[in-house]
């Protein structure tokens, strides 16, 4: 009897605890509802409405109903037009396009003579998923109601598949490792550095010198830095060397953009370490934050296969915008000039999310 009078004290006492703890309370319930709610919505293997780009050199009543076709069967949304094949592959070295169709100017004659595919696909293999919708595409017979005949032998589009020609899976996933691991420990680093030092006492002794919120905020994330180039050097070495990843790109211009990422996921930590009390909470609130990171970025699952309301609150997260950069850095060998729209958000979000925890911190002083 003392035994379970005993467990049940302790169990009661820990339920009392835990009403009292409303960040972990609203976890439990929030937490699984917000995330089952996010990525149920979000997540889709099923990949439609690819970023496509046309570059129809024949220009005729079949090759238009080509392209018709092909928009039709919802893989590919028709986002821009060139004059050349060649045109199509510097939209997919800027990571503007997914996939690129090319329609030659012989193409009714290649229509007519079935020896060969009549139209290309160009298709960015750097992510299979990608690759995979875009095969789905080439072996549908859209040109088969336009010919008074029977099917053509050859498949409608050839394809022609860029930047992993292997298909090895490590070449899509390495890359964006970088990122995703520059998460996970830069934020969590900075985000329980405010609430160790308030845990240890020391943050009262901080407060009563003459160092300013600003220059401690600084002040804390500046080494991290440093760690986030050493994690950024490792992992580059070890897909190098230990998974032949190629580096097509500028290792300077990696560096430098792995500096602006570095700096917006030690910002958001900082943040973090704000809203909470213990280091428990901030390392719960980490976990939240990475989760949706993961998934709706683009590292795991296609980032054109989500519904629009999901890829707009995917463009707030850091990750999103690096794991397209680092794609195109590496893999695609584009310049950072030619990445550089997704190099402002970056910095939009270290402003923002600085200004924030800065403030946090002084509210809190007072």
């Amino acid at each position: 009897m003392n035994f379970w009078r005993r467990t049940r004290a302790i169990a009661h006492k820990e339920v009392r605890q835990l009403r009292r703890d409303r960040f972990t309370a609203g976890m439990i319930v929030g937490l699984p509802t917000i995330q089952l709610l996010l990525f149920g919505y979000a997540i889709n293997t099923d990949v439609r409405h690819l970023r496509a780009g046309v570059a129809d050199q024949a220009n005729t009543q079949l090759s238009r109903r080509l392209v018709d076709d092909a928009q039709a069967s919802q893989a590919i949304d028709i986002v821009a037009r060139t004059d050349t094949p060649q045109q199509l592959e510097v939209l997919l070295r800027d990571g503007r396009i997914a996939v690129g169709l090319a329609i030659p100017h012989d193409f009714e004659r290649r229509l007519a003579l079935r020896d060969r595919a009549p139209a290309q696909l160009l298709v960015d293999g750097s992510d299979p998923a990608v690759l995979q919708a875009a095969r789905g595409l080439a072996a549908l017979p859209v040109v088969v109601r336009t010919l008074p005949r029977a099917a053509p032998e050859h498949p409608t589009f050839e394809l022609r598949a860029f930047y992993n020609p292997e298909r090895r899976s490590a070449v899509q996933i390495v890359p964006a490792l970088i990122g995703v691991i520059l998460t996970m420990t830069m934020v969590l680093f900075t985000a329980i550095a405010i609430v160790r030092e308030r845990e240890r006492g020391n943050l009262e002794l901080l407060i009563n010198t003459p160092v300013r919120t600003t220059e401690l905020m600084l002040g804390k994330i500046a080494p991290y830095v440093a760690i986030g180039m050493v994690q950024t050097t490792l992992i580059l070495l070890l897909g190098r060397f230990a998974f032949d990843v190629p580096i097509r790109g500028s290792l300077l211009e990696l560096y430098a953009a792995s500096l602006v990422f570095v700096a917006a996921s030690l910002s958001l930590g900082l943040l973090f370490s704000t809203l909470v009390s213990t280091q428990m909470q901030a390392f719960q609130l980490t976990f939240t934050s990475f989760l949706p990171q993961i998934l709706m970025s683009g590292f795991m699952f296609p980032f054109d296969g989500m519904p629009r309301p999901a890829q707009l609150f995917a463009e707030l997260l850091p990750l999103t915008h690096f794991v397209r950069i680092v794609r195109g850095l590496i893999l695609r060998g584009a310049s950072l000039g030619d990445v550089s729209g997704e190099l402002w958000p970056l910095a939009a979000f270290f402003a923002v999310t600085v200004s924030l925890a800065i403030a946090r911190f002084r509210k809190r002083l007072d």
